[in-house]
């Protein structure tokens, strides 16, 4: 069994992350094939300051190895390495219908944040996101709660995709946890505490801990892409 799933670089990783994704990541290496994803095209589909989104891969990348992420035992990069991504993510979106889309509360909800400009990188948003996890042929995917429509669709364009070309794609499922699959912001009980929808105060994250990494000399070390693979997996591929 494959299992995939990316985060994204967006703000310290806090209690949510943790409960919902990181602790489901770091079990899923020892009964899987487990790969996951720096998910930093996903982040510029709100506004985004690039020198902070550079330095959160880098403190993204240090929480999931200080939760118990082992390069021995998965995989690890960064999306923006792998163009195989983007290209599918088209492909993908000749078979996916704008209805759909349109209905996606994610979309709803953070297009609703948008005073300038709601990019139509956030409506694809979750086409991205199918192409990241189909193109490694996962069968399962850790998530959050908040992220069961987004995977709903994602089983939908894979089954259309096979019934137009063959069967080419394996149709995931999601994994969600019983406990704490959704956090919610803890000044804000009906919003999920989040990095870009909840509120810093309601955000319980471990500030103290994650100041005390060596960021300085992460964030100045360019790191080439051939070294975000902790182990090289093509996509498409099946070990």
């Amino acid at each position: 069994m494959r299992i995939f799933s990316g985060i994204q670089p967006t703000g310290q990783k806090h209690l949510g992350n943790y409960v919902g994704a990181i602790r489901q990541y770091v079990e899923g290496q020892d009964r899987a094939d487990a790969i996951y994803c720096i998910v930093d095209l996903h982040a510029i589909t709100v506004p985004y300051e690039p020198g902070e989104l550079r330095a959160n891969v880098y403190d993204t990348t240090a929480v999931l190895l200080a939760a118990g992420l082992d390069p021995e035992r998965c995989t690890l990069f960064r999306q923006g390495d792998l163009k195989e991504h983007t290209e599918l993510c088209w492909l993908l979106s000749a078979v996916t219908a704008h209805g759909d889309l349109n209905r996606m509360h994610q979309f709803k909800e953070k297009s609703a944040g948008q005073r300038e400009l709601v990019s139509a990188g956030l409506f694809l948003y979750p086409v991205l996101q199918a192409a990241d996890v189909l193109a490694y042929r996962a069968d399962e995917v850790p998530v959050g709660e908040d992220q069961r429509q987004h995977i709903e669709l994602m089983r939908d364009i894979a089954q259309r995709f096979n019934e137009r070309f063959g069967e080419t794609l394996v149709v995931p499922r999601h994994r969600i946890p019983d406990v704490g699959g959704r956090i919610m912001d803890l000044q804000s009980p009906d919003t999920k505490m989040s990095t870009t929808l909840g509120s810093e105060q309601g955000t319980s994250t471990s500030a103290t801990r994650t100041r005390r990494w060596p960021r300085r000399s992460c964030a100045r070390s360019p790191i080439p892409a051939a070294t975000w693979c902790a182990r090289r997996t093509s996509p498409g591929s099946r070990t």
